[in-house]
């Protein structure tokens, strides 16, 4: 049981570290060099424009009809990943790519209507402040926080280092509120959150994201937990949207051998072709690598996926990743603003696209565009092993772990609950910060109780939430599961929650089952083969 339709692995990452979540991942550091001037070039564009301008029912001043151009102009091109970037989504993503801000390291999100912390970076000055999970701010800067979105508290929050911001809280269990003085200082965002062992020998390295950091995090995360004896690493790309091309190159370079292709990307002329080939010696050519997909593993994420997957380094689990083989260049424009334009295709070493069409499988998709389609994902593909891959429509894994699917309890739930998920969610919040406040757990590996789910119900029902009794006692194991991992998150913090939910969580519990038997790369490849042979696999 997942329980992904109602929650997902990572946390909502906001506060001063929020930022809209990048689904591409790439993007070539020479584009930001670049800098272009959108101007007519057609009598045609000026005639139309200048009859709008004269003469449409409502004025328009020449910087909204500048941008109304723009954004028609990139919407026509159909392609979600080339849009334009005003000046502060542009700052916010060259923060994204390098790693780090200046603000004081809260991760927070919405719950009843206020800005609630859901995380302190370590290290951080909100962690050294002594914040906590749970945490309700009251005031931000002078300012009543009472309905503020996610954006609006990140953008107080942020500032120049050496500065200072106050912010007033209110915690459960506590009268008075709380207030503090946070000094921002520069934050480094971490690009692997956490390194860890999850099963006596068998390591596991989580890596969320491909900023300009990630190789050296990821190689010092490997490095470490080999020198305490890793036997097997698990390298987990689930929910990863991407980032840097050069960057996935960097991280598939780690696993591979000197002169082994990691991907080629393809532009309009021939020369634009280029073929990205590992550098360095492997430090770690004997160590079994299960790497964890699903369908939110996308670009920079696929790059790896299926360099180490062509090249048989690591053996696939999980489900089909998102399918995002096209690469963006960024160009800056005048104003501040960005331009963020496909440029390019990449493909895997075999010779796969791994891009899903925008219009697949819809009615709209005409009949030359749906062939083109169906003769990809027929296309077969070899591995250095010889072993056979697809094409088109994102990575397939080796083993298929994980129902992707809810099950027929969690969509009723869902049905009833409708269009009120954000009370459910704010319900089971603030149950736990109840829980939290009276002390009332005694440790993080707690069993959600008949009277636990009882007293959701009962928050639930003043919520305005007419969920059928019988609706969710049906979904007990969802519930179970979602109150289960917030109330031990708030009472005991994230490492305790990660721990209660990857013994919950059926992909890593595959991926350590394969760990477990394979002594050696060659051990776990055979060991994978007999799996997808069992579940009707290649």
């Amino acid at each position: 049981m997942t329980g992904r339709p109602l929650g997902t692995r990572a946390l909502v990452v906001a506060g001063v570290f929020a930022a809209t979540m990048l689904t591409g991942g790439w993007w070539f550091e020479r584009g930001l060099a670049g800098r272009v001037s959108v101007s007519s070039r057609t009598r045609l564009y000026e005639a139309v424009r200048e009859k709008i301008r004269s003469s449409y029912v409502d004025s328009l001043d020449e910087a909204t009809l500048n941008r109304k151009t723009v954004d028609g102009m990139l919407r026509e091109l159909h392609d979600p990943n080339t849009v334009f970037l005003s000046p502060d989504r542009f700052k916010r993503l060259r923060e994204r790519t390098q790693g780090n801000y200046s603000g004081v390291g809260l991760r927070v999100d919405v719950r009843d209507g206020w800005i609630t912390v859901t995380a302190a970076l370590p290290d951080s000055p909100a962690d050294k402040a002594g914040i906590e999970i749970g945490d309700r701010i009251i005031e931000v800067a002078g300012q009543p926080a009472r309905g503020f979105t996610v954006d609006e508290t990140s953008r107080l929050l942020r500032g120049l280092p050496g500065t200072s911001v106050d912010v007033v809280l209110e915690r459960p269990g506590v009268s008075a509120r709380m207030p503090f003085t946070l000094v921002r200082r520069d934050v480094r965002v971490r690009a692997v959150p956490r390194a860890a062992f999850v099963d006596g020998k068998i390591g596991y390295v989580d890596v969320n994201e491909f900023s300009e950091t990630v190789a050296d995090e990821v190689k010092q995360a490997v490095d470490s937990l080999r020198a305490l004896g890793m036997t097997g690493l698990i390298l987990d790309l689930r929910g990863n949207p991407g980032g840097l091309l050069d960057m996935g190159v960097k991280v598939s370079d780690l696993f591979l051998d000197p002169g082994q292709a990691i991907v080629t990307v393809k532009g309009r002329t021939a020369e634009s072709a280029v073929t990205f080939t590992d550098e360095a010696p492997q430090a770690w050519k004997d160590l079994p690598v299960v790497v964890l997909v699903n369908g939110g593993s996308a670009s920079a994420a696929e790059i790896v996926a299926g360099a180490l997957q062509d090249h048989d380094r690591a053996v696939l689990v999980g489900s089909g990743t998102y399918g995002k083989g096209s690469a963006q260049s960024v160009f800056q424009v005048d104003g501040g603003g960005a331009l963020k334009l496909t440029t390019a295709r990449w493909f895997t070493p075999s010779g796969r696209s791994i891009s899903k069409p925008v219009h697949a499988a819809t009615a709209a998709e005409g009949d030359d565009e749906r062939r083109v389609r169906l003769a990809e994902e027929a296309r077969r593909y070899r591995t250095d092993r010889g072993r056979m891959v697809r094409g088109g429509g994102g990575i397939a894994p080796d083993v298929a772990a994980g129902d992707t699917t809810a099950t027929p309890e969690e969509v009723e739930l869902q049905r009833a609950l409708g269009g009120k998920l954000a009370r459910f969610r704010d319900a089971i919040a603030d149950y736990s910060a109840a829980l939290k406040a009276g002390r009332r757990l005694a440790r993080p590996d707690f069993v959600v109780s008949a009277e636990m789910r009882e007293e959701l119900y009962t928050r639930m029902t003043a919520r305005g939430l007419s969920v059928p009794r019988p609706t969710f006692e049906a979904a007990r194991p969802v519930v179970d599961q979602l109150l289960g991992n917030e109330a031990t998150r708030y009472s005991f913090g994230v490492d305790a929650e990660f721990r209660r939910r990857i013994a919950a969580d059926p992909i890593m519990g595959k991926a350590v089952e394969l760990l477990r038997k394979a002594k050696s790369p060659g051990d776990l490849f055979a060991i994978a083969s007999g799996e997808a042979a069992k579940g009707g696999g290649e």
